[in-house]
């Protein structure tokens, strides 16, 4: 099992907390902040799923004129944990 925090960017989320397990499925994801009913969904839809699975699902999405999201923010968060496994 692996652990990664990620401090998100731009967003009104303020963190993010993501574990995987050793076939790079994700079993938990849990957002700091943010819109609690979003949040939570995309959370429950990201676990399950391979990790390159969800970035290609959610990422570029974005909220109004940010330039991301909190799903936008999950891919990046677990782009960088892929690079640092």
């Amino acid at each position: 099992m692996k652990s990664y925090d990620y401090r998100t960017r731009g967003v009104c989320s303020r963190g993010i907390h993501i574990e995987v397990d050793d076939n790079d499925v994700i079993t938990c994801v849990r957002f700091q902040g943010g819109c609690m009913g979003n949040t939570q969904g995309v959370a429950r839809l990201a676990e399950g799923r391979k990790i390159d699975d969800v970035i290609n699902i959610v990422k570029g999405i974005n909220c109004g004129m940010k330039g991301t999201s909190c799903p936008d923010q999950l891919a990046q968060a677990l782009e960088e944990m892929k690079k640092s496994m």
